[in-house]
């Protein structure tokens, strides 16, 4: 007669008990958390006295590789680097008071990328503006800025493209943060008549929303978090924006996940007047203006190409400087100090009338 492995396996001990087990390792990591962030308190006076950054993206990428090759589970990599990042959010905190401007108001979905990827112990400046975060980075006011530079269903962010071509800030690092899209509101759907949204949003729900709401005069806002804002007392209305909005401000989540590709996700920058060391996994952002002659573009691209660099983002801008004259930005897989690169951008720079290296980051290795 065949033999039942569920019968090989040992019963599973009382839950008392291995609720004991838990809270006498909940002990060990706590002690073992305080003896980590005594050294990082020792880590802050010496940065301090060498004048080092106390936010260091090619420390942090070392630190999450490093746990992540330790890993044998059966947590998953992601949630490591989730509880890891709030542990080094705890450690900026003990260091030096970190400012981190984002483009709000609270709820939006730049500020829920600025806490996925800084974690909840720094401090948060919100702007209504993008530009705003440049200007507040440019001057000092914020150590560190996050601003949405791409989305990979609506493209480039042109705010932050232009305001690149305005203030001297550097790529610090960068984020990939999954954009859940909901549908809040605190009447029922059949009451709906009027759904508010930045207009990037709308669009990138544009196919539910005419599937579920044919009829709906669609509202442009600021910001999503703003539009959740306008409907919480309102009869008739609805916005789309982030879970975190509606718990902010009182809306209920009617409908989850309504963008219509699931896999939405924006690409975050963090900006700086600082310079990231290189990791081995590296982008450079850069941006140009060719000079006006036939294949001037080819010929820029071709410098790249030919060094076997590749390029994972290119658009364009017009450049504010003459009618008809455009600014293209570029991200290239290599840090600006690697020698191969540091070639390529000589040859390139002696192509156009306007060459701009804006930052080398380490790239975003998981979607947050």
């Amino acid at each position: 007669m065949p033999t039942n492995p569920e019968h090989n396996q040992s019963e599973p001990r009382p839950l008392d008990e291995l609720r004991q087990s838990i809270d006498g390792l909940d002990q060990q990591i706590v002690d073992l958390l305080a003896r980590r962030a005594e050294l990082v308190v020792e880590v802050g006076e010496s940065k301090r006295d060498t004048n080092t950054p106390i936010y260091a993206p090619h420390r942090e990428r070392a630190v999450l590789d490093r746990i992540q090759s330790l890993n044998k589970g059966p947590l998953s990599n992601h949630t490591l680097e989730c509880i890891y990042r709030e542990l080094m959010s705890g450690s900026f905190s003990l260091e030096q008071a970190l400012r981190i401007g984002y483009l709000g108001p609270p709820g939006s979905f730049s500020h829920l990328a600025a806490v996925r990827h800084f974690g909840r112990s720094v401090d948060f400046a919100e702007f209504g503006a993008i530009e705003s975060v440049f200007r507040a980075v440019a001057s000092g006011h914020c150590q560190y800025g996050l601003v949405p530079y791409e989305n990979s269903t609506g493209g480039s962010v042109t705010d932050t493209l232009d305001a690149f071509q305005e203030y001297e800030v550097t790529v610090y690092a960068e984020a990939q943060i999954e954009i859940n899209h909901c549908l809040l509101s605190n009447v029922p759907k059949d009451r709906i008549k009027r759904i508010a949204s930045r207009p990037q949003a709308l669009g990138q729900c544009r196919q539910w929303l005419a599937r579920e709401f044919p009829n709906a005069e669609h509202v442009a806002t600021a910001s999503s978090s703003l539009a959740v804002q306008t409907v919480v007392d309102s009869e008739d209305a609805a916005a789309i924006g982030s879970s975190l909005a509606g718990s902010l401000y009182g809306v209920n989540v009617l409908f989850d996940g309504v963008q219509d590709k699931p896999n939405n996700v924006t690409r975050f920058l963090v900006i700086a007047m600082e310079h990231a060391l290189p990791t081995g996994s590296d982008k450079t952002t850069i941006s140009f203006v060719t000079s006006h002659e036939p294949g001037a573009l080819v010929d820029v691209l071709a410098v790249f190409r030919d060094a076997g660099i590749n390029l994972s983002h290119i658009d364009k801008r017009p450049s504010g400087r003459e009618n008809w004259q455009y600014m293209f930005f570029i991200d290239a897989d290599a840090h600006q100090d690697d020698p191969t690169m540091r070639d390529a951008i000589s040859k390139a720079r002696a192509l156009c009338r306007i060459f701009n290296v804006h930052g080398a980051y380490p790239r975003a290795e998981q979607v947050l």
